[in-house]
């Protein structure tokens, strides 16, 4: 068993090395992405990124700690997986000096048809299902106001939680849960408002849910998924060719078909 394990730290200890090699090299260029939908659309960028002399190598972290730390010790040029609030977050609590040099796409919440298949009957006192972490927890909430279902209070914008419901004329039982849960508690609920990511996995067709955020939310300018570097390279000319090329109308066109609308680029 102690072999086994010291071949596996091997291999990872490998993997960084190897990685941090390829991130010195002038032409090659080392992200950090989580699995969907960020590494699938990393790989579109790789003929883009040939054509101008670079190799796009992706380097796949599904957590939410490894890619941050990685950028800022130069173990790989950029990462791609987070939003801003999140990146601001992490700055503030880790000290890192990331920045994100590319708003490429967000990640919808959209609401999900459980017991109830249209917004409209919704009986009094129906169970809506909803993230119980605090930024997601207000997209859901201000995306059930803008369907009329409830309102909040005006100042709460991103930042709001159940405290911050001002009027609830179906006195709607709004149940906080694990955002990853969600998809699996539709038949318990009216409805659930689900994040895009979670949607993805759990196989939910965005297309056919009863409503979603629309491009030019709030939450959704926000809340763009976006390219980070440490800042002493956000002026490198191959993380800006990655950047442009993320930006491109070919993998616009990508994501909008891949997805169909759980994921929808910024540009």
């Amino acid at each position: 068993m102690k072999k086994i394990l010291s071949l596996i730290l091997a291999a990872v200890l490998c993997a960084f090395v190897f990685a941090s090699c390829n991130a010195k090299e002038s032409n090659t260029i080392v992200v950090a992405a989580s699995s969907t939908p960020h590494a699938e659309i990393l790989e579109q960028c790789k003929p883009i990124l040939e054509k101008q002399g670079y190799k796009l190598e992706v380097m796949v972290m599904d957590d939410y700690v490894t890619p941050n730390e990685a950028t800022e010790s130069g173990d790989v040029d950029a990462n791609y997986f987070q939003h801003q609030p999140y990146l601001d977050q992490f700055n503030s609590e880790k000290g890192t000096k990331l920045v994100s040099i590319a708003s490429v796409h967000y990640e919808p919440y959209a609401i999900y048809a459980g017991t109830c298949t249209s917004l409209a009957d919704i009986a009094d006192g129906a169970i809506i299902a909803v993230p119980n972490d605090a930024t997601n927890e207000a997209r859901a909430l201000l995306l059930l106001e803008a369907e009329g279902l409830i309102d909040v209070r005006d100042d709460a914008g991103l930042t709001a939680t159940k405290n911050d419901i001002v009027s609830n004329p179906k006195n709607l039982d709004i149940r906080e849960m694990e955002a990853a849960l969600l998809p699996t508690v539709l038949d318990e609920v009216a409805v659930a408002v689900i994040n895009g990511n979670y949607a993805l996995g759990a196989g939910l067709d965005v297309s056919k849910s009863l409503a979603m955020e629309k491009s030019d939310s709030e939450a959704a300018q926000t809340y763009a998924n976006v390219l980070v570097v440490h800042e002493s390279n956000k002026d490198n000319g191959k993380l800006k060719a990655l950047a442009d090329a993320l930006l491109t109308e070919t993998i616009s066109k990508f994501i909008s078909e891949k997805y169909n609308g759980a994921v929808v680029p910024m540009n």
